[in-house]
């Protein structure tokens, strides 16, 4: 592959041929990054093993290494942790990007350190809300300071909390609660979370978080309002990651889109991941339902808002208000990009997104659209689709991709697909 150092642009080439062959996919960076906090909150050695090593989870990495943790790889996805169980005050701020999930978890288990931890992001970060849990973290005796209820954040703490009961609202991200019960153990006492709401956006990470916190030796009971988590120690552990759900999405839908055959040597039967649920709906492709609910896999949306342009069906997607707080506002973006295609091809109507596929844009001729990527991984990922389909579709910055699938562009070009960078 021929690429300038920063390309500005990629353009993909349209591709009127079945996609075969055979690829892997990038471990899971919910799963990497959730096993480094609980490895690094355990005493003794940890190993991970097909970790993802991405923009998100570097940046967790780094931050684990500045609070005292032991880090070192013994392949390349191959992580070995070495750690007493305790977070030192780190001698500058958490620089986390855009890092969502190292964002919330780090706010929480910083209040584990005796000293003061400082966290901050880039503009997309600084955008991005926290205040649910910087006042769930407040309501345990914590200091956090955090002036516009976004990152940057200061949390100030001897290493330990008082409170033992905290009442979280989870649907503007699953992630409060997810720190929320990584941190729980280290309370005194039997430690409770009751949820505000009943009704909780991407639970099944929650139910991510609990697994994995089991395979690191806490146990939590699920009660009617919430959890209870009694006091207890983390253990150190070998876990294996698996593949990446949200980014095999866009491997399934090369495949449904080209009627191709891609071979990922994963069985989405047995991904816990909560974006693998969408795995049949993709192969019911272009015979997708009239509404789409996308509040228990968000992070597939996209790929499926993409492929729904090219359905011949007006689609409508529900329980998706989460997008507008991600990377960057994802609804907008969609809308956006897609109108770029064809100004009648989607719309907005309060939170929800509708995609009509009933335009017939295969009648676009010399198509020249720059989608704006906004920076974001997913939607540049998911117009590749498009540019798969019609002819013309270029991206902007193209690198934003490795916030979670630094090799996708080389995966297409393995598959066959034709790409130009400038």
């Amino acid at each position: 592959m021929t690429v300038s150092p920063n390309p500005s642009q990629v353009t993909i080439i349209k591709h009127n041929q079945p996609i075969n062959g055979n690829i892997r996919v990038p471990g899971s960076k919910s799963l990497t990054n959730r096993a480094l906090v609980l490895a690094a909150l355990s005493s003794g050695e940890s190993k991970i093993n097909h970790v993802l090593l991405s923009d998100d989870t570097k940046v967790m990495i780094d931050a684990l290494s500045q609070m005292g943790v032991d880090i070192s790889f013994s392949s390349p996805t191959t992580i070995n942790i070495s750690s007493t169980g305790k977070l030192n005050e780190p001698r500058k701020t958490l620089y986390l990007g855009n890092a969502g999930t190292a964002t919330r978890f780090l706010t929480a288990i910083g209040c584990l350190v005796n000293g003061t931890v400082r966290i901050d992001g880039d503009s997309y970060m600084q955008a991005r809300p926290i205040m649910p849990l910087v006042q769930a973290l407040r309501h345990l005796g914590i200091e956090v300071i955090c002036e516009t209820g976004c990152p940057p954040l200061t949390i100030k703490s001897d290493g330990s909390f008082n409170g033992n009961e905290v009442i979280i609202d989870g649907n503007l991200s699953s992630q409060y609660v997810s720190a929320l019960l990584m941190l729980a153990p280290f309370c005194k006492d039997e430690f409770r979370i009751i949820m505000q709401d009943s009704h909780i956006g991407g639970k099944g990470y929650i139910d991510l978080t609990l697994a994995l916190m089991s395979k690191f030796g806490v146990k939590a009971t699920t009660t009617d309002s919430g959890w209870e988590i009694l006091s207890q120690s983390y253990v150190a552990t070998e876990y294996n990651v698996e593949p990446d759900a949200s980014s095999i999405t866009y491997i399934w839908a090369l495949e449904a889109l080209t009627n191709g055959n891609i071979n990922t040597s994963c069985d989405p039967k047995k991904m816990t991941q909560p974006d693998a649920n969408v795995y049949d709906l993709i192969q019911s492709f272009p015979n997708f339902p009239d509404v789409i609910d996308g509040s228990q896999f968000q992070d597939a949306v996209p790929t499926l808002t993409v492929m729904s342009a090219f359905t011949n069906k007006r689609i409508r997607f529900t329980g998706i208000e989460n997008l507008r707080v991600k990377e960057c506002d994802r609804i907008s973006a969609l809308k956006e990009g897609l109108c770029k295609i064809h100004p009648n091809l989607a719309r907005e109507i309060g939170d929800d997104l509708i995609v009509d596929g009933l335009v017939n844009i295969g009648e676009t001729k010399n198509l020249d659209v720059l989608i704006d990527s906004k920076d974001d991984h997913r939607i540049a990922m998911c117009f590749s689709l498009a540019g798969l389909m019609i002819e013309g579709i270029s991206i902007s910055n193209p690198a934003c991709v490795a916030k979670t699938y630094p090799s996708y562009w080389e995966t297409l070009q393995e598959l066959g697909v034709k790409l130009k960078f400038s």
